[in-house]
Parts: structure tokens; C-alpha cells; sequence
């Protein structure tokens, strides 16, 4: 694509090669081809310049370099004499010229002090031009250089007069040949007007003021973009019947309703919207109200009202835009609600005779609140007709990278290959559910990048101007010293004590995760992975601790974004009254996407068909883990006959859960290591007696709640031994002896 350049013959065209391509090529090739890496500098410049017409520091750095290199290439020449002009008319056009106008009445005094004034103006203007450009034979001078030239002319013509001038006063003889100066200024003024005629295209195309134009540049939309034409050139056709005489009764009006979900540009189109209006005459002005719920709603009777038609004044002429309508209407309000006060002025304002017509409300939301918000307010939907109705599609990720790309070279930083690969995994993780901020949340994201950068990177020695633009995947690596300092989650499973068969499952599954994962990255055909599990076995046998280590590796694997989990039980997800457990239940789902949902004593769920609070839970969730699919993995842990009785009673369950993994308990061997291992934890051992003490009542007692037996034992004889080290000093502070673990073993066997 580089090679491309060559082809490129003048700056009235667009280069071949994007302002991220260039930078691109700059950052990872060495070129050799002067010629080129001129053509590479001319296109960073023709890019900084179109961003920044005015004044580009970095611009005129890289037109110098191409100078230096090929200095006589037409693009390079042509992209430095445009850069002058551009900076010509610039400096002319803030120049004050209908100031220097003298009049021959004036009081000598008035005419020394101006005679001042347009010296020094002029010295300074002159100071702006190329004085070599401005000298350069005409024969060689293109159109624009010749009048670049003339404009000189006429600057060093009216310096040269005005210092006369200056040195007349001085000599207490005021001569200025006021109707020659006066001539001169005029033909700066109508030059400054003839230089940006002469400006390339690619420096005056910007000012174009055509909404659509500016409407195209947005990134995706396409199905709307053509509805927003349709709907335009159908505004405008309105107009010239308008003009003719002609009149409909039933005109569609300019009211709209924007649905989508966060960062989906409703706040963007709305203010497009209003360009749009105010270019075709509709309204008077392209100004929008931004108002929600908290500017509208008062507080006391009366209140909303009057806060409502204070910002329709204000609205007038152009358009109200009110942010999430639906929160006007809140779920289980009385008939006092003073949000449903605000939704009778509006609809009044929208109809009455004295604002109607005068104004256009834009009303934006999230499409399924919105849907509900209008259909319990017949009066308002009737003022919105469906053809007004936009929705606002979640961006693809194709279109999320082009967003990221813009924000980060708008603010002057590019993404290397390789980071950008990795930035597309940093969205994909942010994609989880329908808080997802589209747009804005892409845009946050790489705002934290190059803060990241920034503060890593402040006190090095960067000494290329590229260095400070570039990112690459170590400003993407974020958190890194927590999770290296972190056990891998294989690592963890290993160092539970016993569960040899649950570990022997986990390990297998995790493989064959990784195994699909990879077929899949290499194009191949991939078996479905059955994630949802079943966890069955006696309280304290290590389903909690072994469900998060699941989760971990699920997330290693790249199945899971986020790889937490959330952990509820019966009261979590049953409401008491219908209705609500299923809001109640996929409340608690949206909580967990991205991770694991873990539910404990799932079987309390299922009460014989009897439980329809239950039975509501049960379906509402395997409505959502089909909705959400690998975004979701859901974990049913219990004990192992009723498990089997909840999976068994619902079809959707028995289809779903394909992987069962049992909990056995501990033999007295484990029972005794984990003892060991709890003691540990806070330097504590025990003695030889102890230990027998300890491996005899395993041996002849059946342990009810394994390792939570163990964790009570351990904190029990803890204290115990507390107590003896107190009346006995000389005892060991570490140790617990069988007197601790006797007493501690009768403590704990009564309460359980």
C-alpha cells in the first residue's frame, strides 16, 4: 500500500494512506526510499493540517523533513506554499483592517497615533509571510503563490509608507498620503477573501455546513443513516410543497423517540436532528435543551409543572431533549407522581396553540423501558408516530476498533498492530451485558490507556516525537504485578487436599476447553462445550472453593470475560408474591454474566411441584442461560439425591446440565492433613499425642461438615489453648496438646 504514494499527484486529493497507516509504517519499518518517506511526512502533515488548520507546530516539523528530503517533489512543495497561505490568511483575516482607515479630517494627533497603530500591525503581519516564497521568480510561482506574492507587495509597500510616515511626525511635519493608504488597506481586505478562495480544498472542505455531511462521518448506523436521508429529503420536498401553497392535515411532525442502549449516540443523533431542522427552516435555531428526570420533576405540588414549561421556553425555536423518558414514569407510582405531572404539561405544551408547533421534543431511552414508557401513556405515544421512531443498534466490533482508533488519534496517539489486537480483547471483555457503554465505554478505555501511558512513561527520556504517540501492548498492561503475584487456578486446584476425582474432572474439562478454544482460533470445527455443572455432596467438602477456581480457569481459558462469581442461594432468587421472582432471578443473572452463577442448595428450588415461587425461578433461569449462552455458566450444588430429583424435574435443567461433578467426604487421613493445614495457617502445631488423639476420633466418628468441622475444630482448641497459656506462662505459645483438642472436639460435636 505504500508504494501507492508515488501514484499520489496532488494535494487536492485524499493520500492513499490513512494518518494511522502512516504512523504505522514510520513506527515499524526502517525506509530507505527518500522519495517515500518524504511522501509519508507530506501525508502526517496533510492529515495534522486537515485536523488542525490553523496552527499545526508538529505539521510544520514534518514539511521540513520532507524538505529536506525532496524538496523539490510538487506534493512537497505544493503542501508548504498551501501551509503559508493557510497561515497568511490566517494571521489577515484576525488582523483588525477596518481599523487602519484614515480620514483627512482627522486631528493630526489622530492621525500620528493610527500612523503608529498600522505600522506596528503591518510589521507584524508582514512577519507571518515567507519573505523567500514571497521573493520566488513568478515564472516558477503557481496562481496561489503569485497572489501569496502580491499581498507581500502590498504589506512591504504599506510599511515602507507608514515608517515615511512616522518619521514625518517626528519631524513635526505630518505628511500621510491618506487616500493611497486607505486604497492599500482596501485591497488587503478584498486579497484576504481571494486567498481562501485559493486555499487546496482539503483546508476549506471542513466548513462545510451540510448536517449529512457530518452525519456520514459517524462510525456504523448504516440502516439509519439511510432512514435519516429518506427522512430529510422528505422534509425538504415538504418545504418547496410549502412554498407552492400546498398543505397536509396529517403531517408526521417533528417529534421523535431515540432508543439504544448506553453510548449508541442518541444525545449525537438528537443534535443532528436539530441541524437538520434548523438548515431546512423548520426551526429557527439548531440549539438543543438537554434536560432529565431531576431538571423536570419538583419536589411539591405545582413544582413540575412549572419546571416543565420554563425549559419549553427555553426550547422554542429549536428542540427538547429529554434523556431516559421512561424515568418520568416510574414502576408502582401513585396517581400523585409529579413525574406524570411533567408528561401532561409536555403533551399540552406539544398541542396548545401558543407552543405547539414552535418547538420539537426528542424523547431518548433504552428500547425496552421506552417501549413500556410509551404504551402506558396513550397520549403521548399518539404525538410520536412509529415512523418517527429510530433505534440505535449496539456497535459492532469492527466499528467499536474504528471508534477506539478515532479517540485515540484525534488525541494525538496511534495503537500498533499488535495493541490494537490486544485493545480488541480489553472491549470484547467489556461486552458482557446490556450496561455495555458502546462508544462511550471504548472511549474511556483508551483514555485510560494513555493516562497508563502517561504516568509510566513521564519521567523516561523520550526523544522521537513518535515515542509520544505510539501505543503499544505494555501500555495495555494493566494490574500485571497483582495477578503474577496470584496462584494460577491449576495450581490451586492442586494444593486442595483430597478430591482426587473432582480434579481429575476439572483438569479434563479445562483441557478440552483449551482444545476447542484453539481449533476454533485456527478455523477448524468445534464440539459445543457443556460449561453448566452440577455439584453434589455433603456440606463442607470443598463445591464453593472449587466452583472459584473453575471460574478462574474458565476465564484463563478465554471462555469467560470476567470470571467472577456470584454465589446465591433460595432467598436470593424467590420473591414473595408473583411476579417478582423472576425479576428477583434475572437480576441476580445479570449480576453473574461473565462468570459463574453458584447456587447453593439449589434443591430448595423444587418442593414436588408444589413451590410455584420455586418452579418460577427454575424456568426463569434456563430462560436465561439459552438467552445468554457461553456468557453465562451456572452452577447447581446441593446434596446428591435431591440434586438428582431437581435436575430430573424440569426437561430444560436435564438438558443443560451435562457435567456432574461429586464431593465425596474426607477419609481421616485428609480430615488430618487439612487439620494440619488450618493450624498452620496461624503458626500453630501439635504434638505427637495430639496427633494420634486427632487420627483415632476420624477413624471412629463420622464427620459431619468435613472442612468446616475441621475450621470450627482448629478455632475452637485455639482458644481453648488461649486460656491454659494464661494461667501457665512457661506453656508453648504455638502448640496445641490434647487437653485443647479433647475439649475443643466435645465444643464442636455438640453444636454440630
Amino acid at each position: 500500500m505504500i508504494e501507492q504514494l508515488k501514484h499520489w499527484k496532488s494535494i487536492d486529493e485524499k493520500p492513499p494512506l490513512s494518518e494511522v497507516e502512516a504512523l504505522r509504517y514510520f513506527n515499524q519499518e526502517e525506509i530507505q526510499d527518500t522519495e517515500l518517506k518524504a511522501l509519508l511526512y507530506v501525508t502526517l502533515a496533510y492529515h495534522r493540517i486537515k485536523r488542525h488548520p490553523e496552527h499545526e507546530k508538529l505539521a510544520d516539523q514534518f514539511i521540513d523533513e520532507a524538505r529536506v528530503l525532496a524538496g523539490n517533489h510538487s506534493l512537497v512543495t505544493d503542501l508548504y506554499e498551501s501551509k503559508q497561505m493557510m497561515q497568511a490568511y490566517t494571521h489577515l483575516k484576525r488582523t483588525p483592517l477596518e481599523q487602519w482607515v484614515l480620514h483627512e479630517t482627522d486631528h493630526d494627533s489622530a492621525k500620528a497615533k493610527k500612523a503608529r497603530f498600522i505600522h506596528e500591525d503591518v510589521t507584524k503581519l508582514k512577519a507571518q509571510w515567507d519573505s523567500e516564497l514571497a521573493s520566488k521568480t513568478l515564472i516558477d510561482a503557481t496562481n496561489r503563490m503569485k497572489l501569496y506574492q502580491k499581498v507581500y507587495e502590498q504589506l512591504d509597500a504599506l510599511e515602507k509608507i507608514m515608517a515615511e510616515a512616522l518619521n514625518s511626525v517626528e519631524n513635526r511635519r505630518i505628511r500621510l498620503p491618506v487616500k493611497e493608504i486607505n486604497e492599500r488597506t482596501r485591497e488587503l481586505s478584498d486579497h484576504q477573501d481571494e486567498l481562501y478562495k485559493r486555499l487546496p480544498r482539503f483546508l476549506t472542505d471542513a466548513s462545510s455546513g451540510n448536517p449529512l455531511e457530518a452525519f456520514d462521518q459517524m462510525v456504523g448506523l448504516k440502516d439509519v443513516k439511510t432512514y435519516i436521508r429518506r427522512y430529510y429529503h422528505f422534509l425538504k420536498y415538504q418545504q418547496h410543497r410549502k412554498n407552492f401553497g400546498f398543505s397536509m392535515v396529517d403531517e408526521p411532525g417533528l417529534h421523535m423517540i431515540i432508543t439504544g442502549n448506553p453510548g449508541t449516540g442518541k444525545t449525537t443523533m438528537a443534535r443532528l436532528l436539530a441541524n437538520i431542522y434548523h438548515e431546512l427552516g423548520i426551526l429557527d435555531t439548531k440549539e438543543v435543551v438537554e434536560v432529565n428526570r431531576s431538571h423536570l420533576v419538583g419536589s411539591y405540588v405545582g413544582q413540575s409543572e412549572e419546571n416543565t414549561m420554563n425549559y419549553v421556553k427555553q426550547a422554542i425555536g429549536g428542540v427538547l431533549f429529554i434523556d431516559e423518558a421512561y424515568s418520568l414514569k416510574r414502576e408502582g407510582q401513585t396517581g400523585n407522581d409529579y413525574g406524570q405531572a411533567v408528561i401532561d404539561t409536555l403533551v399540552s405544551a406539544m398541542t396548545g396553540k401558543e407552543f405547539g408547533g414552535k418547538f420539537a421534543v426528542i424523547l431518548a431511552g433504552y428500547p425496552e423501558e421506552m417501549r413500556q414508557f410509551l404504551w402506558s401513556n396513550p397520549g403521548l405515544r399518539s404525538r410520536f408516530p412509529e415512523q418517527n421512531h429510530i433505534s440505535l443498534p449496539d456497535y459492532k466490533m469492527e466499528e467499536l476498533i474504528t471508534i477506539a482508533e478515532q479517540t485515540a488519534i484525534d488525541n494525538d496517539f496511534f495503537f500498533t498492530t499488535n495493541a490494537l489486537n490486544e485493545f480488541t480483547s480489553l472491549i470484547d471483555r467489556e461486552r458482557v451485558d446490556d450496561s455495555f457503554g458502546n462508544a462511550r465505554t471504548v472511549k474511556n478505555l483508551v483514555m485510560k490507556t494513555i493516562f497508563q501511558k502517561g504516568a509510566k512513561e513521564a519521567e523516561r527520556d523520550k526523544t522521537h516525537w513518535i515515542d509520544h504517540m505510539r501505543i503499544d501492548e505494555n501500555d495495555l498492561a494493566w494490574d500485571t504485578s497483582a495477578a503474577d503475584e496470584k496462584l494460577s487456578p491449576r495450581n490451586r486446584l492442586d494444593e486442595l487436599i483430597g478430591l482426587d476425582n473432582v480434579k481429575a474432572e476439572v483438569r479434563k474439562l479445562s483441557s478440552f476447553v483449551q482444545a476447542q478454544q484453539k481449533r476454533k482460533e485456527n478455523g477448524y470445527p468445534v464440539v459445543p462445550i457443556q460449561l453448566h455443572s452440577v455439584f453434589s455432596g455433603n456440606p463442607g467438602t470443598g463445591k464453593t472453593t472449587v466452583a472459584e477456581i473453575y471460574s478462574d480457569i474458565l476465564k484463563q481459558c478465554g471462555l469467560l470475560k470476567r470470571g467472577h462469581m456470584v454465589v446465591v442461594s433460595r432467598s436470593d432468587l424467590v420473591a414473595g408474591y408473583v411476579g417478582q421472582t423472576a425479576m428477583k432471578t434475572k437480576r441476580k443473572i445479570r449480576e453473574a454474566l461473565g462468570g459463574v452463577l453458584f447456587i447453593d442448595e439449589a434443591y430448595s428450588l423444587y418442593n414436588g411441584g408444589r413451590d410455584e415461587f420455586g418452579k418460577e425461578a427454575i424456568e426463569t433461569i434456563v430462560d436465561e442461560m439459552t438467552k445468554h449462552n457461553e456468557n453465562l455458566v451456572v452452577i447447581l450444588a446441593g446434596y446428591q439425591r435431591e440434586m438428582e430429583q431437581l435436575v430430573e424435574s424440569n426437561p430444560g435443567l436435564s438438558s443443560r446440565f451435562k457435567k456432574y461433578f461429586h464431593f465425596p467426604d474426607y477419609n481421616e487421613q485428609e480430615l488430618l492433613e487439612m487439620t494440619h493445614f488450618q493450624a498452620y495457617q496461624f503458626g500453630y502445631t501439635f504434638n505427637e499425642w495430639a496427633e494420634e488423639f486427632l487420627l483415632e476420633k476420624y477413624k471412629d466418628h463420622r464427620i459431619r461438615g468435613n472442612g468446616r468441622f475441621v475450621n470450627n475444630l482448629v478455632n475452637e482448641a485455639i482458644q481453648y489453648q488461649a486460656t491454659r497459656i494464661v494461667e501457665d506462662e512457661s506453656a508453648d505459645m504455638n502448640e496445641l496438646v490434647v487437653n485443647d483438642l479433647e475439649k475443643a472436639w466435645q465444643a464442636v460435636r455438640r453444636e454440630s
